[in-house]
């Protein structure tokens, strides 16, 4: 994974105010994109799109996304934005719906998109498995702390030729368990070898499972869906509503995990982030956790 001395050099979360509209961004120059996480407007959305169209003028970014609501949909469609997925019960139990735009065509176009619809029937096709099994003696499963911020930056270090956070880097590991993400680990000979994580937002009631890893010698033994089953369990007592997962669509393994779990396909991010030294296409798989 290629190092950054602090998240500062991959993201920037900002809340812009206009005149009739609030924005809360993420200037992701790392992975050359622009995300907008929640926004609020007076009136109409035009005042709102022409800020998003200036702040594409940078070279810095080829891929805008805003996570719309279900009213804004259409307008911003016909602002020349797509739709690329829905993340159910996002907003509070209300979907929200991935619109992007590009500014470049390379950014725009797949490059395994056939080969990744190829794999989703694979995946499409298992049989669920929804419940927990148990896990073997040898392993164990506990939530991870701050004084694991070293061991797990050594292990996505290892893993990950690039990422799309700084998750090699201890500070930054030690910076998100502080700011409210939740970290699982799988111990075996008392070092960890699998990990995953839920990024929890608290005033929408939904989460991310996301930064999902098991050492390639320990693959097989069904880790990483212990990982996440806990994790949603530890969610439910948070009163967390919704859970999402993005996943690389040329990995079978994790797209499998997540729909034999019971979460649903909706769509695919083009080239969203720069994992394994590219951009890779992203599904999304979403999980409606409590209907209340």
């Amino acid at each position: 994974m290629e190092s950054k001395p602090n998240d500062k050099q991959y993201y920037a979360m900002e809340t812009e105010q206009g005149t009739n509209f609030t924005l809360q961004l993420c200037r992701d120059e790392f992975n050359m994109r622009l995300r907008v996480d929640d926004y609020d407007y007076v009136g109409n959305l035009d005042a709102l799109c022409d800020r998003l169209a200036d702040l594409m003028g940078n070279a810095s970014f080829t891929k805008l996304f805003v996570k719309a609501r279900e009213q804004d949909m259409r307008s911003f469609m016909a602002r020349g934005y797509m739709l690329e997925g829905i993340y159910k019960g996002y907003y509070d139990g209300q979907d929200a719906y991935c619109m992007a735009r590009y500014t470049d065509l390379t950014r725009r176009s797949s490059d395994h998109w056939i080969e990744e619809d190829h794999i989703l029937e694979q995946v499409l096709a298992l049989h669920p498995k929804p419940d927990r099994e148990p896990l073997a003696d040898t392993f164990t499963i506990r939530c991870a702390a701050a004084q694991d911020s070293q061991e797990l930056a050594s292990l996505y270090g290892q893993i990950f030729q690039t990422y799309p956070i700084p998750m090699n880097d201890s500070a930054y590991v030690a910076h998100v368990m502080e700011e409210g993400t939740v970290f699982y680990v799988v111990v075996h000979d008392g070092r960890i070898i699998s990990a995953a994580s839920a990024e929890i937002n608290t005033k929408y009631r939904n989460a991310e499972l996301t930064d999902c890893l098991t050492l390639p010698a320990y693959r097989g033994h069904g880790l990483m869906r212990q990982l996440l089953l806990v994790l949603e369990e530890d969610l439910l007592r948070r009163n967390i509503r919704s859970a999402y997962s993005l996943s690389r669509a040329l990995s079978f393994g994790m797209n499998a995990a997540l729909f034999q779990l019971g979460y649903d396909y909706h769509g695919r991010l083009t080239k969203n982030c720069d994992i394994y030294d590219k951009f890779e296409d992203m599904n999304l798989w979403c999980k409606i956790l409590s209907e209340h």
